[in-house]
């Protein structure tokens, strides 16, 4: 990851100093940006000197006290707060006054984070998607503390890096994730009812996204965040894991794949699902599935505005149709909420509700279902940290 963010810096021209904890990853993780731009370069995309002008742009280092003097530093290590912590009480110790701070966490409380510095003003969020070299959105977390400087040369400098930037504020996910959470925790509920993942990724692509929730994780590693012997909540994914069914990487997850990566339905799986649900196989129909996964994004992204965590509904809009491939044709979570209309939201997650209080319909949802407001047209405030 930190090599995909060092790459949008060296690729609009910026040295970038990029630290490592060993020599050997530093070399492994220049190696890949090189091979990158390698193939590139092979594909047309610029020539040969190219290659090597970008590359020269990168000057690797084994120590933090060595981005002492550098204006900005991006920490992009895994989602673990102390970890975390860790970093951002050295970073304040050794990097310069007036440096900004900033971490690529895609969902932990920045706010924390901040609070090991002497200078939250100066910390930041600046979470990349991946692979970051690639993918056009770029969150910008303002923490409660983060000066108005700091977003601004924030917000600046992602056109600079040729990025889509949409500040958003602090809560856990921050705004595309936690719709995504949304979303993922139906697509698990539906499996527990006995509908098989290949039929919720199917419902899914045929709304217009190229993966499904189940698809995404065996691309993204089913071992992330899971060790081996752990029990986690979700049985499903520590019990394929344990089979070594980690997805693509391992040729085997929640689906089976071919040489070419092709995701074939499994029985295995299957069978594992059936061990720990209990459930008997269930058929839904794809338009209740979509209902069943979507409409909760709906409604999250409703309760995001309630709680002033993003400025506008369109720039929620903006993030799902830049990080997360919405179909364009929908328009985003707000937008594809006029198309079927709060009425159409409100009964699903009335129902949804129900079963678990976590879905319940926002309040401002059913004020647009009784008064026919649009959901492109919520103003709550904008952003408040």
């Amino acid at each position: 990851m930190g090599g995909g963010i060092a790459m949008n810096f060296a690729t609009a021209g910026i040295s970038v100093r990029i630290v490592e904890t060993t020599q050997e990853a530093l070399d492994r993780g220049l190696n890949v940006v090189r091979g990158n731009y390698q193939r590139s370069s092979d594909k047309g995309r610029f020539p040969q000197d190219e290659v090597e002008a970008r590359m020269a742009r990168f000057d690797g280092r084994l120590a933090l006290a060595d981005l002492a003097e550098c204006d900005l530093v991006i920490e992009a290590v895994f989602e673990n707060m102390d970890l975390k912590r860790q970093i951002f009480t050295e970073l304040d110790r050794v990097m310069k006054p007036g440096a900004i701070l900033a971490t690529n966490t895609s969902a932990l409380d920045i706010n924390e984070i901040a609070s090991m510095t002497q200078r939250p003003q100066d910390v930041i969020g600046l979470h990349f998607f991946s692979p970051a070299n690639v993918m056009k959105l770029l969150e910008i977390v303002r923490a409660k503390h983060t000066a108005d400087d700091v977003v601004a040369t924030c917000m600046a400098l992602a056109k600079d890096i040729n990025k889509i930037a949409t500040l958003v504020g602090v809560c856990p996910g921050f705004v595309g994730n936690r719709i995504l959470f949304a979303r993922q925790i139906q697509a698990n509920k539906l499996v527990y009812q006995g509908v098989m993942p290949w039929d919720v990724d199917a419902a899914l692509n045929a709304f217009g996204f190229k993966m499904g929730p189940f698809q995404m994780s065996d691309l993204a590693g089913l071992d992330i965040g899971w060790s081996k012997g752990a029990k986690t909540d979700n049985p499903i994914r520590d019990a394929l894991c344990e089979l070594d069914r980690r997805g693509q990487k391992t040729k085997a997850g929640f689906y089976d794949y071919d040489e070419a990566r092709r995701p074939v339905p499994s029985e295995i799986t299957a069978g594992i699902i059936r061990d720990i649900t209990g459930a008997k196989p269930a058929t839904m129909g794809p338009d209740e599935i979509v209902e069943t996964c979507i409409y909760p994004m709906i409604n999250e992204a409703v309760k995001i505005m309630e709680e002033n965590k993003a400025q506008r509904p369109s720039d929620i809009d903006v993030v799902w149709l830049n990080g997360y491939g919405w179909p364009a044709d929908k328009g985003g979570p707000m937008f594809y909420g006029d198309m079927v209309g709060a009425k159409a939201v409100l009964a699903r997650m009335e129902k949804l509700g129900t079963e678990d209080d976590a879905f319940a319909p926002a309040q401002t949802l059913r004020k647009l279902a009784a008064e026919g407001g649009a959901f492109t047209q919520i103003d709550t405030g904008g952003l408040i940290v």
